[in-house]
């Protein structure tokens, strides 16, 4: 859709409906465009949707279990994703219209009470109006009288330079304040909306989640400063138009008004910072905006699949604690199958072989501490044929001795 050029006779009122329709045609047109079939959007949807279910297809591999909450949260994802990357008219009823439209009625309810200019619409208008005004009052002039010798009237004297420097300065604060106020949320909401679907891709992975949770911030903290800026503006006109009002009507009587010029500078210059801050406290608020924590969790527990948590042999859990976590590893597997030949063998082959430990210096299972783990405190293995103390003094048969005795 093209949009009007600025016409000659309405400054600041066409800038911001140029402005207005220039957001609006980004928006709508650069979204559609973006999900059109054959798009670069549509080809890295796919392949982002096919890393998507193969990572979770991986982590089932690794032995990682998930409950139906889980998967739940997986469907709903890919859910919101298609519905909104590829759906300009779900996309356009809970994002487009909320962001663009929205502000603008809610400074209407709001202003409504307080009888603000523009809360029932035509802001740009009133707007439009009271700069026709300010340039009115300008080229009236505060009506300055020069000084005349005593008893000769007063003859009208020329504007000073300090006059037209506050006169000039508080139409260009005025001017300045509205359209960058207003221009520049609604620009940037038109940009952004118009790359939501590249956002809404980047919700499937939390490496890249980060991006559409941004994305979400600045369309909220823009929503925000139309609003703010609206309820300003708003405030603003209602100071100054039956000011402005007033001024021209005394100078068309006649009378002149010194120090209105300064004035006008000062309420320009206090609005203008007010519109800042307005902006600025609207970012704010959207930058605590934060997805749940339970949309965050399972980048964790796949990168716990991916370290090998979920492959544990039981056998071997006495590997993973403190007291081995220096012992080299075929130590560690010598003692597991030392622990299982223990458990497996009868009574009295696993007293000897507790006998065996004791003698080699290793610790017996009466020297266990409480609260030690079986496998954890298991005697070492003893060498082949070690098993069974043996005796060391000279044996001696029944037939040698007779021998010996007979004299």
């Amino acid at each position: 859709m093209a949009c009007l050029g600025l016409p000659a006779n309405s400054f600041l009122g066409g800038i911001l409906t140029f402005v207005d329709c220039q957001a609006e045609s980004i928006g709508s047109g650069g979204y559609q465009a973006l999900a059109a079939p054959g798009s670069t959007l549509s080809l890295v949807l796919a392949g982002l949707l096919t890393l998507f279910v193969a990572f979770f297809g991986y982590r089932m591999l690794f032995g990682e279990s998930f409950s139906v909450r889980d998967g739940v949260l997986a469907m709903v994802k890919i859910g919101i994703v298609v519905a909104l990357a590829t759906g300009w008219p779900a996309y356009r009823t809970l994002i487009y219209d909320v962001v663009l439209k929205g502000p603008a009625e809610l400074a209407g309810e709001i202003g409504a009470p307080a009888a603000l200019p523009g809360a029932g619409g035509g802001l740009v208008a009133r707007l439009d109006n009271a700069d026709r005004m300010l340039l009115v009052y300008t080229e009236l002039g505060p009506g300055l009288t020069a000084p005349t010798a005593p008893g000769a009237a007063a003859a009208p004297a020329q504007p000073s330079s300090y006059t037209e420097l506050f006169l000039g300065g508080a139409r260009i604060l005025f001017l300045a304040g509205a359209i960058a106020a207003l221009a520049a949320v609604r620009l940037i909401a038109g940009l952004l909306l118009a790359l939501g679907p590249f956002f809404f891709a980047f919700l499937l992975f939390d490496g890249t989640r980060g991006l559409f949770e941004g994305w979400l911030r600045v369309l909220g903290g823009a929503a925000l400063g139309a609003l703010g800026a609206g309820i300003a503006l708003g405030v603003e006109l209602a100071l100054m138009e039956p000011w402005l009002a007033n001024l021209i009507a005394t100078r068309t009587a006649g009378y002149a008004t010194p120090g209105a010029p300064v004035e006008l500078f000062v309420i320009a210059l206090v609005f203008t910072v007010a519109l800042a801050a307005m902006l600025f406290a609207a970012a704010r608020v959207a930058y605590g905006f934060r997805l749940p924590a339970a949309w965050r969790s399972a980048p964790a527990q796949l990168a716990e699949a991916m370290r090998g948590q979920g492959l544990r042999v039981p056998a071997l859990a006495q590997d993973r604690s403190p007291a081995n976590a220096d012992r080299p590893r075929a130590a560690q597997v010598a003692d597991a199958v030392a622990a299982t030949q223990r458990r497996e063998a009868p009574a009295p082959v696993a007293a000897a072989l507790g006998e065996g430990g004791a003698a080699a210096g290793a610790p017996s299972r009466a020297t266990i501490r409480p609260g030690m783990d079986r496998e954890q405190s298991a005697p070492a293995p003893l060498p082949l044929g070690q098993s069974f103390p043996r005796r060391t003094r000279t044996r001696h048969s029944s037939s040698a001795s007779r021998r010996d005795r007979t004299p």
